[in-house]
């Protein structure tokens, strides 16, 4: 069972993309790629909103995410969270088994 968590973090004066942008290049972000279970963690940037920027955080199961958010890993997190003074909305999704129901609508 696959679980996506939806991180929106924003900031003021640009803070969330300079988040963003230091989580790359710190090397931290790949560190989270890298911990078993990870199947995605990439940032998108809002056209709605230039302050919002959107983490999609993708794991093989809750034990896997639960082994992440215990790692020291997010002790760096949650200091660059405080540098940047983000504040955050999260949204929860379990990965549907069969979606071919949708395939008609999906262009590949």
């Amino acid at each position: 069972m696959s679980l996506t968590v939806n991180l929106y973090y924003t900031g003021k004066n640009g803070s969330a993309r300079e988040f963003a942008e230091e989580m790359e290049a710190s090397g931290t972000a790949n560190a989270i790629r890298a911990e078993d279970g990870n199947e995605r963690y990439e940032y998108f940037l809002s056209l709605k909103d230039p302050e919002t920027v959107l983490l999609i955080d993708s794991w093989s199961d809750q034990a896997a995410l639960d082994a992440h958010h215990a790692s020291t890993m997010m002790k760096q997190v949650a200091r660059l969270r405080e540098k940047y003074d983000l504040h955050m909305n999260v949204e929860r999704y379990v990965k549907a088994e069969d979606v071919s129901a949708d395939d008609k609508f999906i262009r590949k």
